[in-house]
């Protein structure tokens, strides 16, 4: 799975966009006339929306047929191009960005995704369900957003189980915090539930988009598994593959990707992720391998030939597109949608206007950092919603919605009576900056510090047990 800011290709000429987008109205006006399937039309003028935005950031005005843009014809270096008074969010699988200081809009995310909203009384099901207090993920809104969880707990409450499948997209042999969110969430779920759980390494993603060797996003993959298995997973319950492993070695499992590729043409993939001409192949066919595991006969030494248990995803938002074809998808090889929970965006060090990356080491608190990188990167870096001064800082408040050490403090401090003191501190002026700073430091360097004793007691022969194909403990 993708989770850091990815590559971009080559910067593009105005006149080079403005002959793609004449290609791509083409193709769309033939593909309505020729009444080609609504899917494809509507990937189809994604793709031209996309590339319309692109051309007037690189040109500096709309794309007019017949027009085109002059050789002196270059926007302004102002950043992200605006879409009116109104900007939209970049989210997708390999960017995430806002000119918002607070984040993402994250119901607006809802509504541009066609989502549904993790309510009150949705949270109050699962713990009906679940027989304890939900996690605190799930109360405060990190996890915000699903589809189809409803539908999981109703066939759950009928004694029909479901499996749980995440990813790692490995590419650096240290993970940051921020990577920890869907693993911490993930753990709690198969641990409430009881539920078997297949975690996937997107090793090869990390091959075709990066410029790395293949043994390299190999090793990074064995790495990242130990950082994972330092999480707490039980190992009768868990299988950790890689593709670049697995792929290979289970004929049921590429079948799946086979069958999906199938169904899926190259306008969709073109329209639902961006690609271009330019784009290797591999980066095309790539979303299928990232679909085959919401199957369960992918997983024959796990689930036999079942080929009706259901899938939950606990994600970020920003890997939604795959799962979106992997839905439409579904019905058409005869198996169940796969359901997701989304979780926001871990912030960077820097702000919330992006999301932390593991390729900038000052946006990142990484799980190899020491007590003291830990204080210093927090004290130097961590974008402040405080005041200038201290006269005005105890006079007006900081604002907590925008300052990054409360936003980081909202996942990891787990006792809300005392996020809510601190929040109500720091935005009376009560509380200052440095204070502030100072609790997510003695937060996060004990959490950070057992997670490095737990990854010392991971050995190879603990990885190979968690990455062979196998039997998991676990009766359908």
């Amino acid at each position: 799975m993708t989770d850091c800011l990815g590559d971009g290709e080559g910067a593009k000429t105005p006149m080079e966009l403005y002959e793609e987008l004449t290609a791509q109205g083409d193709q769309v006006r033939a593909l309505k006339t020729a009444k080609a399937e609504k899917t494809e039309i509507e990937a189809a003028v994604q793709l031209l929306i996309k590339l319309k935005v692109d051309y007037k950031q690189v040109a500096g005005q709309d794309y007019k047929a017949g027009c085109p843009p002059s050789e002196n014809s270059v926007a302004p270096d102002n950043g992200p191009a605006a879409s009116g008074g109104d900007d939209e969010d970049t989210v997708d699988p390999w960017n995430v960005s806002t000119t918002n200081a607070k984040g993402v809009d994250y119901d607006k995310l809802i509504v541009r995704f066609g989502s549904s909203k993790i309510d009150k009384e949705l949270v109050d099901r699962i713990e009906k369900v679940a027989g304890q207090r939900p996690h605190h993920f799930l109360r405060r809104g990190i996890f915000f957003s699903h589809r189809d969880m409803h539908q999981v707990l109703d066939a759950y409450e009928k004694q029909k189980s479901f499996y749980l499948y995440t990813g790692r997209g490995p590419s650096s042999e240290s993970m940051h915090v921020g990577h920890l969110i869907p693993f911490i969430f993930t753990k709690w779920l198969q641990d409430v539930f009881d539920i078997p759980l297949v975690i996937q390494l997107t090793d090869d993603e990390k091959y075709l988009w990066k410029d790395l060797t293949l043994e390299d996003c190999h090793h990074f993959a064995v790495e990242n598994a130990k950082d994972i298995i330092a999480c707490g997973f039980d190992v009768n319950k868990t299988f950790i593959f890689s593709d670049l492993d697995y792929m290979g070695a289970s004929p049921e499992f590429y079948r799946n990707v086979v069958k999906i590729q199938k169904h899926v043409t190259f306008n969709q993939v073109k329209g639902i992720f961006g690609f271009t001409d330019s784009d290797c192949i591999g980066k095309i066919s790539f979303p299928a391998i990232q679909a085959a595991p919401s199957f369960s006969n992918s997983f024959p030494q796990i689930f036999g030939s079942r080929k009706d248990i259901q899938c939950l995803i606990p994600c970020a938002i920003d890997q939604d597109p795959y799962f979106r074809m992997t839905r439409d998808v579904a019905p058409r090889i005869g198996y169940p949608k796969p359901a997701l929970l989304h979780s926001t965006f871990f912030p960077a060090l820097q702000g919330a206007q992006t999301k932390m990356s593991a390729s900038d080491a000052n946006s990142s608190i990484f799980l190899t950092d020491t007590p003291k990188q830990i204080k210093n990167k927090i004290n130097k870096h961590a974008f402040s919603g405080g005041k200038d001064t201290v006269e005005e800082h105890r006079q007006d408040g900081g604002n907590p919605d925008v300052d990054v050490s409360f936003m980081y403090l909202t996942f990891f401090l787990e006792d809300d009576e005392q996020l809510e003191k601190i929040r109500q501190d720091y935005a009376s002026g009560a509380l200052l900056t440095g204070e502030l700073k100072k609790i997510l430091i003695e937060t996060l360097q004990p959490m950070i510090a057992q997670h490095q004793e737990r990854r010392k007691q991971v050995t190879d022969e603990t990885v190979k047990q968690f990455m062979t194909p196998r039997r998991l403990n676990f009766h359908f």
